[in-house]
């Protein structure tokens, strides 16, 4: 658990919400202790949820202003964090590539521009480009493997019969009469190949799991079957 779970209600498992504190030293949200307490009412015994140390009468609660002080500020903590976390690349995340200084995170790639933007920049970029169509995709950190080494072109086209990605100039080069088609209809139907593919597989699952399942029946009927016959020869070497 970390540091800041023990300032989380064990009723709610939330941070503290207008947070009290009880003389046995367990804390809960006031709602929720509240909540809990109301239960008790016909028994007129009252328990901490978490020690079970009893109260009577019903104790009066009022929030622990310097526990709530804290619980503020780990608020702002988390929240902060949060902020950090959208605004700033951690591992794994993409860098926009015109910030300098501390790079924000990239939310866009433009596929003509060979680019990845952050929301300040990708508004910048969509300004100065306005009117003109860019490719925009999420945010990537592989833009130059699908850019043609040759040609420094999107590789949009798959050339069936080499088997690879290309730039439309490299179909009016070594690649010129080759069976191609756009690189987004190849992938859609490699997956609907694939899924061709899975749903084969499941069908041979399904079908080997029936097969054992007559397999498990016929043995079962055989023990059965057996059995008379064991407990006639058992009968028979007692005698």
């Amino acid at each position: 658990f970390g540091e800041n779970e023990k300032f989380n209600c064990s009723i709610c498992l939330d941070l503290l919400k207008d947070p009290v504190a009880l003389t046995c030293g367990h804390s809960y949200c006031m709602s929720c202790i509240t909540g809990y307490w109301d239960q008790d009412d016909q028994k007129r015994v009252y328990s901490c949820p978490q020690c079970r140390q009893t109260f009577t009468p019903r104790p009066v609660l009022g929030k622990n202003t310097m526990l709530a002080e804290v619980v503020e500020k780990i608020k702002k903590t988390k929240l902060q964090a949060a902020r950090n976390a959208q605004c700033f690349p951690g591992s794994g995340n993409v860098e926009c590539d015109v910030c300098t200084g501390d790079k924000n995170k990239a939310i866009k790639s433009c596929l003509v521009c060979l680019n990845s933007y952050c929301q300040n920049h990708l508004e910048q970029h969509e300004t100065f480009f306005k009117g003109k169509r860019h490719n925009l995709m999420g945010a990537t950190g592989q833009l130059q493997e699908m850019i043609c080494p040759q040609h420094e072109k999107l590789l949009e086209i798959f050339c069936r019969t080499d088997q690879q990605c290309i730039c439309y100039l490299c179909t009016m080069d070594k690649h010129k009469n080759h069976e191609t088609v756009s690189a987004a209809a190849e992938r859609t139907e490699k997956q609907r190949q694939l899924g061709e593919m899975q749903r084969k597989k499941q069908l041979r699952i399904q079908e080997r799991q029936k097969e054992l399942e007559k397999l498990r029946e016929a043995v079962e009927s055989h023990k059965v079957s057996f059995e008379p016959y064991q407990l006639q020869q058992r009968g028979l070497r007692n005698r």
